[in-house]
Formats: structure tokens, C-alpha cells, sequence
């Protein structure tokens, strides 16, 4: 899917347009063969460069071609109805030496749906350090925004598990655990993304520039401690709640074991007295029977006491 926007001077609203234009925002989504090419016609950038941002496991980097400049990140992408809730995706930024800037992701995301619609502060489509760094802010805010839902998520889960402990809700548990390292992975390498653009090299930073991308640094740092307090959490809870089954096994084995012994006492009576052996004056007795079966409830009783006793039932 190819779109083309660009703001108007004297409005300063985002506009689409049809046409391929100086200072225009070229928005490529899973793009098809021929949008590619016709792209690649009018803004003269390697065919290569963009091809390559449709890898999956493309990794974050900054790398200054002939003619253009490319800034690979990870944004953070819900994935509902899937193996995980969350993944995370590349998205390409290329800033061409013509004045022009495109954007490539392999996926379809809302995340630059505030960019179309214009509400992002001072957004320019002619200014592409400031458009470049606040697509940093905003991909840092995505994760924060993320993070909200991983950890009320974490929460319901702990809900769930509180009251029963099925193999799924641990699966859940797990899942949710493979979102967070995906996110700090992706995290750890847009940081390091932030921090080659901070130095002013790759692009340059005009006023105001600055103090912005040090409010995308700060928001994706904060991203990266929230989402590693927040697996520090889930790995604690899971770590309780492998102990307490265990410890739930064992108080079971323990009870089983114990009430083996107690029944046991009438088998081992009743087995002795099914052989042909003499039993004195009591088989005289008319009542036999019901004395020893009152014998081995005694005995039993006194062994489930002392078991009692020993915290063993």
C-alpha cells in the first residue's frame, strides 16, 4: 500500500496527495512490487533498501547510503487472536538527499495514524530531522502505552491463577513473558539507535531539535526499566507459583502416604487371620469378628494420632 502526504504551507494541515512531490511524506505498508518501483523512480533510493525493511527480523541500525540516510527501529505491534498479544516489528525511516521522507513497514500500524490525522505538535512534513525524531517520541510513548496493557494483563492473569493453576494459564503466564523480553530487546537497540542520532552526525539537529529527541531518549529508557521491572515481576510470580504446586504436591503425597499406612493396619490384621493359624481363646468366641475389627480401628487410630502428631496427616 503506497500513501503520500504532505503538509500544507499555509494551513499547516496533513494533506494526502497523488503525487510524489519535494517535501512529501512517502508512506509505504506491505508494499507490492510495482509501489516499490515507483518509488524507487522518483526518489532515486536503492530498490535494495527498500526491499531489505521488509524482513521481519530486520534490526534496528542506522546506515547513511549514497543518496539517503536509513533509520531502522522496533515499534511495538498488537498481534490479538495470535500466539502472543505483542511482537514487535521493524519500521524503516529514509530520509532522501531530494527532500523526501518514507516510511516502510511490513505491517500495518496505528501508530502513525496521529502523524495523518495531524495531531502531532509541529508536525512538518518539510522538516525531516524534527518528522524523523518525533516518530522516536511516539514509537517510545507506543511502548509505554503497551506496557500499560502487559502489566494489567499480568495482573488478571495473577487473578486467574490465584484460584486455579491449569497448564493454560501458565502458558499465558509464559507468552506474556516472550512479549517482554521482545520488547526490551527491541528497546535496547532503538537506545542505541537514539544515542548515534544524539550526537549529530547522521542527521543534523536544528533547534528545539535536541530537546526533543532527549525527551524520546528519556521515554525509551523509561520504557526499558518498566519492562524489566515488570518481567523481574512475572518471572517472581511464577517462581511462587511453581513453589506452591510443588509444595501442594507434596502435602498431597504426604496425606496419601500417610492415610496407606493407617488403611493398611486392617489389611495386615485381616491378612494374618485368613491363615490357618490357631488364634487361642479369642476364635472361641462368639464375637470374634467384631473384636478384631475393633482392634485394628483402635490401632489405626492410635498410628493416625501419632501421624497426626508428627504433622505427617
Amino acid at each position: 500500500m503506497l500513501k503520500i502526504y504532505k503538509t500544507s504551507t499555509a494551513e499547516k494541515k496533513v494533506e494526502k496527495v497523488e503525487k510524489m512531490i519535494e517535501d512529501c511524506w512517502i508512506d509505504l505498508v506491505e508494499p507490492s512490487e510495482e509501489e516499490i518501483i515507483k518509488v524507487v523512480k522518483k526518489t532515486k533510493i536503492d530498490k535494495d533498501l527498500i526491499t531489505k525493511l521488509l524482513d521481519t527480523e530486520e534490526l534496528p541500525r542506522v546506515e547513511r547510503e549514497e543518496n539517503a540516510t536509513l533509520i531502522v527501529i522496533d515499534i511495538p505491534y498488537v498481534t490479538k487472536g495470535e500466539d502472543y498479544k505483542y511482537k514487535t516489528y521493524p519500521l524503516g525511516i529514509i530520509i532522501t538527499d531530494n527532500n523526501f521522507v518514507v516510511t516502510v513497514s511490513v505491517k500495518k500500524t496505528n501508530m502513525l495514524n496521529d502523524f495523518k490525522k495531524g495531531k502531532i505538535k509541529e508536525f512538518r512534513t518539510a522538516k525531516k530531522t524534527r518528522f524523523l525524531i518525533q516518530i522516536l517520541l511516539k514509537t517510545a510513548s507506543s511502548y509505554l502505552k503497551e506496557l500499560k496493557e502487559v502489566n494489567a494483563d499480568i495482573a488478571e492473569k495473577e487473578k486467574v491463577l490465584k484460584k486455579s493453576t491449569n497448564n493454560q494459564d501458565l502458558v499465558d503466564m509464559l507468552e506474556i513473558e516472550k512479549t517482554l523480553v521482545y520488547f526490551i530487546t527491541s528497546l535496547k537497540a532503538n537506545d542505541a539507535v537514539l544515542e548515534k542520532l544524539s550526537k549529530g552526525i547522521i542527521v543534523p539537529l536544528y533547534e528545539g531539535d535536541l530537546d526533543l529527541l532527549e525527551d524520546a531518549i528519556i521515554e525509551n529508557k523509561q520504557a526499558i526499566e518498566m519492562s524489566g521491572i515488570y518481567k523481574d515481576i512475572l518471572t517472581s510470580i511464577m517462581e511462587t507459583y511453581e513453589t506452591i504446586t510443588s509444595n501442594n504436591l507434596n502435602i498431597a503425597m504426604k496425606f496419601l502416604a500417610s492415610i496407606t499406612i493407617v488403611l493398611s493396619i486392617p489389611t495386615m490384621i485381616s491378612s494374618f487371620l485368613g491363615m490357618n493359624i490357631p488364634l487361642g481363646s479369642i476364635s472361641k468366641e462368639p464375637n470374634a469378628a467384631i473384636i478384631i475389627l475393633l482392634i485394628s480401628i483402635i490401632i489405626s487410630i492410635i498410628i493416625a494420632i501419632l501421624l497426626k502428631k508428627k504433622n505427617m496427616l
